[in-house]
């Protein structure tokens, strides 16, 4: 009992840890510079439509769970970080966009059995800890020939790239967690959703992003506003040596990725899996 209580304590460290962390910084509107029309491709590819139950999870401000109310769907969008939940309401209200928002993690989702017809994530399951235990969760509420959809950035395009950066100068990962850019891995998604599902498509895609002026001003606006890469910063506290090495790590990583022609500012192509399949049974 003693070695339980232990395991749930520490599970609730970890995912206040991870709440605190997507709280700081100003996520939404990154989220809503940079790659706005996301969300909506996730819903397209899902085939939301007029009458269906859909959640979101890991949904932020809403990127993908606006776009599916817009869609005539009855919405819900979780996330474990409720603080997002504020601009998600305003940029829904000024979309004429109804829907629901409830605070939930991903690997205990707080729903009954088989209660949507589309369960969907963008760039948000991702996130959790815990691969399997997440992708259990995104097929148990899901109804049997619903369709789960994710939309996920992969190992080898550039965010995944940025974190690959990023990890040294991080914190070591708590026992059993996954890194996030493996939902961009379709052998890893297909393995993790087994013969719950069937019908599986998959399709690597990219974004472009083309907002950032120089290496430095993408360096500086993650730093500002983008969860993970604030985390990794306060880890460096006190170690201005180490700091100034991330700096250049981060400017080197939209260098090498940089397609701009010199004409003036960086332009960059982001890639992510969108992934669909339908629950078994």
């Amino acid at each position: 009992m003693t070695m339980r209580n232990s395991t749930v304590e520490a599970d609730r460290a970890l995912k206040s840890k991870h709440r605190a962390m997507w709280a700081q910084g100003d996520y939404p509107s990154l989220a809503a510079e940079v790659i706005p029309e996301l969300g909506a491709v996730l819903v397209e590819a899902c085939g939301v439509r007029s009458g269906q139950r859909v959640l979101d999870v890991g949904a932020g401000s809403g990127n993908a769970a606006i776009p599916a109310a817009l869609a005539g769907a009855d919405v819900v969008a979780s996330d474990l970080t409720p603080e997002l939940f504020e601009a998600g309401r305003r940029a829904a209200e000024k979309q004429g966009a109804h829907l629901t928002w409830q605070e939930a993690d991903a690997e205990a989702l707080p729903f009954g059995d088989a209660e949507f017809d589309t369960v969907l994530s963008c760039v948000g399951v991702m996130f959790a800890p815990h691969h399997q235990q997440a992708a259990g969760e995104l097929v148990r509420v899901c109804r049997p020939g619903g369709t789960i959809g994710l939309l996920s950035w992969t190992p080898q395009g550039f965010i995944g790239r940025m974190f690959a950066a990023m990890k040294p100068y991080a914190p070591p990962p708590p026992p059993g967690a996954q890194p996030p850019p493996l939902w961009g891995d379709e052998d890893h998604v297909r393995a993790l959703l087994g013969d719950a599902v069937t019908d599986v498509r998959a399709e690597r895609r990219t974004v472009r992003v083309d907002r950032f002026e120089t290496p430095e001003t993408f360096r500086d606006y993650f730093k500002e506003r983008y969860g993970p890469t604030i985390s990794v910063y306060k880890n460096l506290a006190g170690d201005p040596e180490r700091a100034a090495a991330l700096d250049g790590a981060l400017v080197d990583l939209v260098r090498d990725g940089d397609l701009g022609t010199g004409s003036g500012g960086t332009v960059l192509e982001w890639e992510y899996l969108l992934l669909t399949a339908r629950r078994a049974g």
